[in-house]
């Protein structure tokens, strides 16, 4: 790609905003050969910038008049709040004067935004958020994660060819093992919506292997896990939380028994291993005809830094257009079955 990529960034969005955002987009913005649009009160952005050293021609302002809250509901947050930092950083993407968008704020006003504003693909039932949540198994994509509580069975098919393309364009992987998250891998186990699903998995093209149980997901059984996001969102924090308490169990544990730094830094591993969302950044909402990057509210600058660094992967690779190509051959493909 010639010219440099850029990327809008909700500085409004997020716990820890302006501050947070702030300093991780000006860190990209020095390492990552990228130009910062930076989204929000141009007042309280400038006393941020003011903090840091950086290049004006990789930084501007892009003035916003408010910001969507986690306890706002997206759809009408959407109406109410039509200049909020969400909805503008994701129309510089529509317009073309961004080639992606990264917020770390409300994922609801987020998944809304990208689709009212950038448009759902073809052939795309819902957008969905999915990717790597598990440190253990960092190639396995688990999709959704809790964009999409209450789904029809037609919908957890979406997410599996939604999952496929992104484990091969992501990962390489030629023919990816789908997988259905369930209460066991026996054919039969399964509530009403996992046997309604995998009777149209089966049906399809992909490499659908059955059910896998939560236990299971660390073991390099499946490439991509599928599941609504009700059951998702829970492994996900499940996960974060059992990272965090090991850290502090070992913290009070093991202090006076092992060396400080040594202590330190095995905490850092096990909170990493079992935090990957928050640790980078976040990753791309998934099925929207654009790229707009979701990433963890509590996010630090790292986070923020990590968010971007995704945002401009995905721009590189032409997820887009490899996405719209994949999902088009696979609907081929089950039409003419």
């Amino acid at each position: 790609m010639n010219s440099k990529i850029k990327i809008a960034v909700d500085a409004m969005g997020g716990d820890n905003a302006p501050h947070e955002i702030v300093s991780g987009a000006v860190e990209a913005s020095t390492t990552l050969d990228v130009e910062i649009l930076l989204v929000g009160d141009p007042e309280k952005l400038i006393t941020e910038l003011k903090k840091h050293t950086y290049s004006n021609d990789k930084i501007s302002i892009i003035p916003s008049e408010d910001v969507i809250l986690e306890s706002d509901k997206p759809a009408l947050a959407l109406r109410q709040k039509p200049k909020a930092s969400i909805l503008v950083a994701t129309s510089l993407v529509k317009k073309g004067l961004a080639n992606a968008s990264v917020t770390m704020g409300s994922t609801g006003a987020a998944m809304a935004s990208a689709a009212v504003i950038l448009g759902v693909i073809e052939n795309v039932e819902r957008p969905s958020l999915g990717g790597p949540i598990l440190g253990l198994a960092p190639k396995t994509t688990i999709i959704d994660v809790g964009t999409n509580i209450d789904c029809k069975p037609s919908q957890i098919l979406s997410f599996a060819i939604i999952g496929h393309v992104y484990a091969k364009v992501f990962w390489n992987l030629s023919k990816p093992r789908i997988a259905l998250l369930s209460v066991g891998a026996e054919e039969n186990k399964g509530n009403k919506l996992i046997q309604e699903s995998k009777n149209l998995l089966n049906d399809s093209p992909l490499n659908f292997i059955g059910n896998i149980e939560a236990n299971d997901l660390t073991n390099n059984i499946a490439d991509v896990v599928v599941c609504d996001g009700f059951v998702g969102n829970i492994v996900m924090k499940l996960t974060e939380g059992l990272g965090k308490r090991i850290a502090e169990y070992l913290s009070e544990n093991l202090k006076g028994k092992l060396p400080d730094e040594e202590l330190n830094h095995l905490k850092n591993q096990i909170y990493e291993l079992n935090n990957v969302v928050e640790v980078n950044g976040g990753g791309p909402i998934l099925g929207v005809k654009g790229v707009s990057v979701v990433g963890h509210g509590r996010g630090n600058s790292k986070s923020v830094f990590n968010a971007i660094k995704s945002a401009k992967q995905t721009v590189e690779i032409n997820y887009i257009e490899k996405l719209n190509q994949e999902l088009s051959q696979i609907h081929n493909t089950l039409k003419n079955e």
